[in-house]
Formats: structure tokens, C-alpha cells, sequence
């Protein structure tokens, strides 16, 4: 049933677009989604940048991802309680604005030669702090937008942002900062706040259906039932652990690329923008097949594959280019690890989505968004490994931990292999609304 007023699929859009991008919301939302996110590739690029211009370390480098990882950690399930309790759309609003107002900060920092390394970290420990309540908010938003049939297209066009950005964005950064006198990222900075200013702005304009709140408790009390709503369906916590282990264990590899790139392949920094630029191919092109999707046959068997295949060709791109030493068979590898990790993560957060009752929504993405802010975390455990046994074991070795988690708990999981059945309620009309209501499935007991 689709959803009422302005947020009803348009006429006016061709049927040749995946569908979720025929809703007049959705493709607002999806719009300003694409800014914005450019505008944090743009960000990132300039922070790294600009550390290692004031530092000349490679190490301080590090300290930018831990400085906005951290207090998105520790504030993600805050962040869920907020996206429960309040307007999410005003959410995304304030927390965008912020976010541009200190980047603006930043790039006037800069543009005058007074930006400092505790500048950099404090404005990404800040900006980090400010997305722990603005991705619960975007998570729990745009399911209203659609209707729920079309929640595998929603899931896969968002998921396709990530890597399509990550291709276009920093090259963009890249041409803007070499244009600069003394490739001063500053430019770079205001650019990237006006991606920030536009979601904001398109967030404003957006037409919301009216959504039903039922949370009145303490937000400790609130996150107390979060976990405890995850805690009773085992296959909420399964599926979080999946993206947990990909994003701690397996996802290192962004971490040590460069030590692959210098020291194991010797490719230099070019051959490492190609590396990492076909892994963003294969992730694009699996999210676009799949955001044309309005449903999927053997979805759990599905993710325990697709996370299987991901550990295994991250632990193969470790071992061959330290043991083959080829570069092009690294850039096959990356190919099908970006094709199999967009694969199961978008498989994942579509069945999360279905699955998940209004009112938890907010707090069961809070969770689900540590799992992702983790990944700084990672690195640093990656680090400390490479430091003992060598890099390539230790993304080896990270990587098939991975494949293990998904094979062994997969399989012993019967609500991932029957998780069709799961999905097929959830695509039906939203769950009612309460407190006290859990997720219409077995029990982890059964």
C-alpha cells in the first residue's frame, strides 16, 4: 500500500529508475543524502591533507578517523533515543547545519594560515559527536518515505552513495586543493560545508507522514529497552555482529592500504587510488542491481555467502600481494570484495529495515550505526597486529575471522536461513505501535 500525499510515487518519474526513486520524499531525501556525503568525502580528503601538512606524520593521519570515530561510538544509541523521541527531520536539520558551521570554521582556519593539528581533531571529534544523532535519524527517516516493498531499492540507492562518492568526491577535493595557492585545502572545507547546508536545506523541505511516538521513558531507560528488544530477537544481534566483525575486522584493509600500496606492491599512491577505486566499482555496481530489487529469494543463505566470499577475497588480496606480488590480481580482488561486502551489508541494514517495529527503529539504527563507527577502532588493533606478525597477516587474519563468524553463526542461526519468511511480514503493512511489542518471529529459543 502506498503511502499517502506527497510522499506517493510520481507519475512523472520514468519507470526505468530503481523504484524507491519515484517516491518525490525518497528522491529529496536521497538527493540531500548525496550532498552531504560528498561533502564528508570532501572533508575527509582536506583533513587528511591538511594534517600531514602540518605534521609531515604519517601517524597523525590515524588520529583524524579516531577523532571522529570515538564520539560517534559512544553517542550512537543517545543518538537512536533522540531519533525515537523527536522529529527526525528537524534532527537531520540541526545536525547538518552544526556540522557546516564547523567545517566553515575549519575552512576559515585555514584560508587565514591559522588552522592547527588540535583544530583538525577537535572540529572531527566534534563533527563525530553530531553524526551520532544525525545517521539514527537518517535510518529511521526514510522508510516512511516509501512504501515498504520498495525498501530493498531505498536500502541499495542509499548504500550506493557510499562508494560512488568515495570515487567522485575525493578526485573533486583532489583538483580543488591543486588549484589553490599553496594547495590550501580551504576551498576544499567551504565546499564541502555547502554539501552539509544543502541536505539541510532539502531536510526542511521534505513532507513527512505523521509518525506515531509511544517512547515516554528516561533516554536511559529508552536505550535500556533498545537492547533488550535486541537482546530477545536473536536475529537483530546476529545480524548487527555480521557488520560488527565486517567493519572491525575485515574493513582494516582502508587502514593499511597504503602499506600494501608503498611497501608490499609498490605502486605508489596512484596505484592505491586504483585499488581502491575499482573496490568502489564493485560496490556501486552491486548496489545498483540491487536497488532496481523489490525482492530477493534466499536472503539469509545470502548473507552468510556474501560475507564468507568478502573475508575470503580480502584475506586473498592480502596473501597474493605479499606472496604473487601482482597488481592486477590485486585489482580483481578488490573488485569482488566490494562486489560481496555491498552485497551482504545491503542484505543486511533491507532485512534490519523490514524487520524492525516504528517505534525502535531509531534505537535499533543507533546500534547498527556503532557497528560502522568502529572501524577506527579497527585499524588500531590492525596496526598493533601488523607490528608483530607483518600487515599482510594481519588483514589475512582479520578477514577470515569474518569468513568464520559468517559461516559458523550463520549456520547455527535458523532465523537467518528462514529470514525470507521474517521479511515477508515485514513488508506488509508497519507494525503497530507499543511498548511492549516484540518482533513477530521465532524466539531465539526455537
Amino acid at each position: 500500500m502506498d503511502r499517502p500525499g506527497a510522499n506517493g510515487p510520481s507519475g512523472r518519474v520514468s519507470s526505468v529508475f530503481p523504484p524507491a526513486l519515484r517516491y518525490p520524499g525518497f528522491r529529496s531525501f536521497w538527493l540531500g543524502s548525496l550532498a552531504s556525503v560528498s561533502g564528508f568525502q570532501i572533508l575527509r580528503f582536506g583533513q587528511f591533507w591538511l594534517i600531514f601538512q602540518l605534521t609531515g606524520s604519517p601517524l597523525a593521519l590515524g588520529y583524524v578517523g579516531l577523532a571522529n570515530g570515538v564520539p560517534a561510538i559512544f553517542l550512537n544509541l543517545f543518538g537512536g533515543v533522540a531519533a525515537d523521541k523527536m522529529d527526525q527531520r528537524w534532527l537531520i536539520m540541526v545536525s547538518q547545519t552544526i556540522t557546516a558551521c564547523l567545517i566553515f570554521f575549519l575552512a576559515t582556519l585555514t584560508l587565514l594560515n591559522q588552522a592547527t593539528m588540535w583544530h583538525v581533531l577537535t572540529i572531527a571529534f566534534l563533527a563525530g559527536a553530531v553524526e551520532a544523532f544525525d545517521q539514527p535519524a537518517r535510518r529511521s527517516l526514510f522508510p516512511h518515505l516509501i512504501d515498504r516493498r520498495f525498501m530493498m531499492s531505498a536500502v541499495s540507492l542509499n548504500s550506493a552513495i557510499w562508494p560512488g562518492t568515495r570515487i567522485a568526491a575525493p578526485a573533486l577535493a583532489g583538483f580543488i586543493i591543486a588549484l589553490s595557492p599553496s594547495e590550501n585545502p580551504a576551498l576544499a572545507f567551504y565546499t564541502a560545508g555547502t554539501g552539509f547546508l544543502i541536505m539541510a536545506w532539502l531536510a526542511f523541505r521534505l513532507k513527512v507522514p505523521r509518525i506515531t511516538r509511544t517512547s515516554r521513558g528516561s533516554p536511559a531507560q529508552d536505550i535500556v529497552e533498545g537492547l533488550s528488544f535486541i537482546k530477545e530477537n536473536s536475529i537483530f544481534a546476529f545480524l548487527m555482529a555480521m557488520t560488527f566483525f565486517s567493519s572491525f575486522f575485515g574493513m582494516t584493509y582502508i587502514t593499511l592500504m597504503p602499506v600494501f600500496a608503498v611497501e608490499i606492491l609498490k605502486i605508489g599512491a596512484g596505484g592505491q587510488g586504483q585499488l581502491m577505486g575499482v573496490g568502489a566499482v564493485g560496490s556501486l555496481a552491486v548496489a545498483v542491481v540491487l536497488s532496481s530489487r523489490t525482492k530477493l529469494s534466499h536472503t539469509g543463505p545470502m548473507i552468510i555467502f556474501g560475507g564468507v566470499m568478502s573475508g575470503l577475497s580480502i584475506a586473498a588480496f592480502a596473501l597474493t600481494a605479499k606472496f604473487v606480488g601482482s597488481f592486477y590480481l590485486a585489482m580483481v580482488l578488490m573488485l569482488v570484495m566490494g562486489v560481496f561486502n555491498t552485497m551482504f551489508t545491503t542484505l543486511i541494514q533491507n532485512s534490519l529495515q523490514l524487520m524492525v517495529p516504528d517505534e525502535m527503529r531509531g534505537r535499533v539504527m543507533g546500534f547498527y550505526g556503532m557497528t560502522y563507527n568502529i572501524r577506527p577502532l579497527g585499524g588500531m588493533q590492525a596496526g598493533a597486529i601488523a607490528s608483530v606478525l607483518g600487515t599482510h597477516w594481519a588483514l589475512a587474519i582479520g578477514a577470515l575471522t569474518v569468513s568464520v563468524f559468517a559461516m559458523g553463526a550463520g549456520l547455527a542461526n535458523r532465523q537467518l536461513r528462514n529470514l525470507d519468511q521474517l521479511l515477508q511480514r515485514g513488508q506488509g503493512e508497519p507494525q503497530a505501535s507499543g511498548t511492549d511489542q516484540r518482533l513477530a518471529a521465532p524466539t531465539a529459543n526455537d
